[in-house]
């Protein structure tokens, strides 16, 4: 089974983080931002991860720092669980319905981190939960599992939809790009032979 576990402590977040990339879709998620675990718990049923993730932040400041560093572990935890990521599908894109809001998120495990985000929301909350920390989590995601990843809301009203179909979108679309691909029989998906 192909996992790793990530520990990452600063004056700021102490996080512990596992993930198996075969998995069930088992979560066990505790970063004392309920909006936060919710969309964790999403991300890995839809992407059938086990995921473990249990973070203790400054959160008398406010969300930032638990929500950006969580996105940056679950991205190292990717990397590392990835290994040299021979056979793996690679590329994959979604449209992914929420109601009324519907979100395409395209992705390349390509080595070379990028984002593009191109999501509004149409408040700055969700209950106590900034709007603006969504775009954080992927851009610190993006960066440390060295992902190129597009995420764009074609359109929605409400902003816990407009989220949540970013968090479930991630999670298919990773799912799929990970997944083994028996025709590449163990070969890097490159012609430069690695990613």
């Amino acid at each position: 089974m192909r996992s790793a576990s990530v520990s990452r402590r600063t004056a700021e977040t102490d996080i512990a983080l596992s993930i198996a990339l075969d998995g069930t879709g088992k979560a066990e998620i505790s970063t004392g931002v309920g909006f936060l675990d919710h969309m964790l718990e999403l991300f890995a049923r839809h992407g059938q991860f086990d995921l473990t993730v249990k973070v203790a932040g400054d959160l008398h400041v406010d969300q930032h720092h638990t929500t950006e560093d969580t996105g940056i572990a679950l991205g190292q935890a990717i990397l590392k669980a990835l290994g040299d990521k021979k056979g793996i599908t690679r590329y994959a894109d979604i449209h992914l319905p929420m109601d009324e809001t519907l979100t395409r998120v395209a992705l390349d495990i390509s080595g070379r981190p990028f984002l593009v985000f191109r999501t509004r929301f149409p408040t700055e909350k969700i209950g106590a939960f900034d709007t603006e920390l969504v775009r954080e989590f992927f851009q610190a995601l993006a960066i440390q599992a060295g992902l190129t990843l597009h995420v764009e809301t074609l359109y929605g009203e409400n902003s816990h939809h407009i989220a949540e179909s970013c968090f479930k979108g991630l999670g298919r679309v990773l799912r799929q790009a990970v997944a083994l691909d028996p025709r590449e029989e163990g070969r890097v998906p490159s012609t430069k032979g690695t990613l």
